[in-house]
């Protein structure tokens, strides 16, 4: 995986955030609101001060403070701070609730992103750095939005009190105004070493996850095999790259954020306190009240900046989150889709596949000039070795690739004129492992199409898969837990049955779908496998020869390339591979 770049130019930080900012127009009011209530707020909080100064120098300093002027300008300043408080909490909730939104459609966006990519794309990422990107980056990206919250609040707040402390006294304000350079220095140096840091943090913790989704999927292997010693030596490196990452973060900002700031603070008091001092000094006249505003406005102005700073940290860390989010939103390598305008259909079944070449990585062809043909209701075989080209021929004929050499002919039709969503309807897949998903028997075999309980009953019944369902207490409601791990392998593949043969395609393909199973399930299950294939085309990829002797027609590949074909009869005849690998596996059937 490529390094991240060291940082962000202006250029690529506002191509970032106009991406993220895109999710943020469905709810532009709530936004709007939350901004022009803060800038309520910081009117309040410039003016709270001027409000005690006022009172220290018109009532206390020249002895005029009465009980019942004491009490009005409590009570003044006592509504507006209440007034603060309830303008806080709209504001808070406003931004909140519209950024827990444009978060929540960034994620449908992602998901959505993410199930119509093409099968490259899976077969090239970590399970564990798909669901990182989906979760973990999409929700640092709300806490990205507070950036913009804390940054307006500051922007704001240190223009109000800087406007208050220039209308008090000019010079004063001169000193406050001179630390700006610094902290714009600070920001710089904070942004140059940060992206770097966070993007490293970012990637520990995809790898985090990536290691954690292949442990919990393999748990059954690790154990088996007793590698949990090794596992978990392997997950403590990968968990000691993102302590690490995460330790020099907090060096980072313990060195340049707010304890910077603080002493800016320091050092920006300490010198109002001296001017005062040299004025006292000088015999010049000095305002209590104004002392007092200044020493409130420096905490007044360096905490709003120093928040800012704060949110620094997130925000690099939103623009690392934010650029693997849009770049996984950006990709273009989505599943591929039938020409604009198509609409071909299935309707007999008949396969044609001339001349076809294919590549995964458009450098090494895993297939090459094959060409197969399949007419209505037959049933051809594909046999070979491990590597042979066979699930790829699959991979295509279902367009999980794309391809660009030769054709691929359905009734007549290219491939691609024909709808997607046409051509899986029509089109019906059975792999040798079958994957259960949460939810009870009829879920699992309707996957939320619209059939009704009656043809599910007739599928499952149809594939004999009725005989064990029957069986179970709960029946088509029993339920399922993921990887549907309470059934047995032979279980799952009739259910997989008869999900497939409730839609009721044209063409059927059983990739191994018996591999899995032992000799004697296999045998039971031969009735409902028939029933399938009986009036549809059907494509086979077996492991046991002895399943396809009656297949039409036989293609017999190696290292992509058809090198026989023919019927069982024919193939034994020539005396060739295939006739090799069948006295092979019947001698070692007869030894078993």
């Amino acid at each position: 995986m490529a390094e991240r770049k060291a940082t962000f130019t202006i250029k690529e930080q506002v191509r970032i955030l106009s991406g993220l900012f895109s999710f943020t127009k469905p709810y532009w009011i709530p936004f709007f609101l939350s901004i022009v209530l803060m800038m309520v707020i910081s009117g309040i909080n410039a003016y709270l001060p001027v409000v005690i100064q006022r009172y220290i120098d018109e009532y206390l300093s020249v002895n005029q403070a009465t009980l019942a002027a004491t009490i009005r300008i409590s009570v003044f300043y006592l509504s507006f701070v209440l007034l603060k408080m309830v303008v806080v909490y709209l504001k808070d909730y406003a931004f909140k609730l519209a950024s827990e939104k444009t978060v929540a459609d960034m994620r449908n966006g992602v998901y959505h992103k993410v199930v119509h990519l093409g099968m490259r794309y899976f077969d090239q990422t970590p399970n564990g750095s798909i669901v990182s990107r989906v979760t973990n980056d999409t929700e640092t990206i709300k806490e990205f939005w507070n950036v913009f919250l804390t940054f307006l609040d500051g922007l704001l707040n240190a223009i109000s009190i800087g406007i208050a402390m220039f209308a008090l006294n000019v010079n004063l304000a001169s000193v406050f105004l001179a630390f700006i350079p610094v902290v714009i220095g600070l920001i710089y140096v904070y942004q140059k070493y940060s992206t770097l840091i966070y993007g490293r943090m970012r990637e520990a913790l995809s790898q985090v996850n990536a290691k954690l989704s292949e442990s919990i999927s393999g748990m059954s292997i690790i154990q088996h095999f007793h590698q949990e010693d090794r596992m978990k030596n392997e997950f403590d490196v990968v968990n000691q790259q993102y302590v690490v990452a995460r330790t020099n973060m907090f060096k980072m900002n313990a060195l340049l954020l707010m304890p910077a700031i603080n002493l800016l603070e320091s050092i920006a008091l300490f010198l109002v306190l001296w001017i005062f001092g040299l004025r006292h000094l000088e015999g010049l006249t000095v305002d209590i009240g104004i002392v007092f505003a200044f020493t409130s406005y420096a905490k007044s102005f360096f905490q709003p900046i120093g928040n800012m700073l704060d949110s620094l940290s997130v925000f690099q860390d939103g623009l690392v989150s934010g650029t693997r989010v849009l770049e996984l939103l950006h990709r273009e390598d989505i599943a591929p889709e039938a020409k604009e305008g198509a609409t071909g259909d299935i309707t007999s079944g008949k396969i044609e596949i001339r001349n076809l070449s294919f590549s995964y990585d458009q450098e090494k062809e895993v297939l090459q000039n094959i060409n197969i043909e399949a007419e209505p209701g037959q049933t051809i075989a594909l046999v070979g070795q491990t590597g042979s080209g066979k699930s790829s021929i699959i991979n295509v004929l279902m367009r999980f690739y794309d391809f660009e050499k030769g054709e691929v002919l359905l009734d007549g039709q290219n491939i691609k004129d024909i709808p997607t969503q046409k051509l899986r309807e029509q089109m019906g897949l059975v792999l040798q492992d079958s994957f259960m998903f949460y939810g009870d028997i009829a879920d699992n075999i309707r996957l939320h199409g619209n059939y009704t309980d009656e043809e599910i009953r007739q599928a499952a019944e149809f594939v004999n898969a009725d005989s064990f369902i029957n069986e179970l207490e709960g029946g088509y409601h029993t339920k399922v837990i993921e990887g549907g791990a309470t059934l047995s392998t032979g279980e799952k593949q009739l259910l997989s049955f008869a999900r497939t043969i409730v839609r009721n395609p044209k063409i059927l393909i059983l990739d191994e779908a018996t591999a899995n199973i032992d000799t004697e399930t296999e045998k039971k299950i031969q009735k409902g496998l028939e029933n399938m294939r009986r009036g549809r085309t059907t494509i086979i990829i077996a492991h046991r020869l002895s399943t396809i002797r009656d297949a039409d027609k036989i293609y017999v590949l190696r290292h992509g390339n058809i090198i026989e074909a023919g019927t069982h009869d024919d193939l034994i005849a020539q005396n060739g591979v295939y006739h090799d690998m069948y006295q092979l596996q019947t001698f070692q059937e007869n030894k078993d």
